[in-house]
């Protein structure tokens, strides 16, 4: 049996399928919502040198997990951890008041 589909048919199960992959798609195919990081793995998400990593691991400053000699970081928990740290901007026009 052979069934033939009009165009528009043919556009809308693209669009969907599209639909679909693109969460899968985005970051290079990386699903970096379920990532777990290694040191220059975070060292490369936030651009920032290893040695601060580990400086802030040290000072107790980034949440993280220790597998025997391995730190592991949860990349939901270290966007949790810098939406808490972030600093909100005051106008200059609210502070002369």
């Amino acid at each position: 049996m052979r069934t033939e589909l009009e165009a528009q048919d043919i556009e809308a199960i693209a669009r969907r399928v599209y639909d679909l992959l693109r969460p899968a798609l985005s970051n290079n195919g990386k699903r970096y919502e379920d990532t777990i990081f290694d040191v220059h793995g975070l060292a490369d998400y936030l651009r920032v040198d290893t040695s601060w990593i580990y400086k802030q691991v040290q000072y107790g400053a980034l949440p993280h997990t220790k597998l025997g000699k391995y730190l592991r970081f949860s990349k939901a928990a270290i966007d949790k951890h810098l939406e808490r740290s972030s600093i909100q901007v005051t106008s200059p026009i609210k502070l002369a008041r």
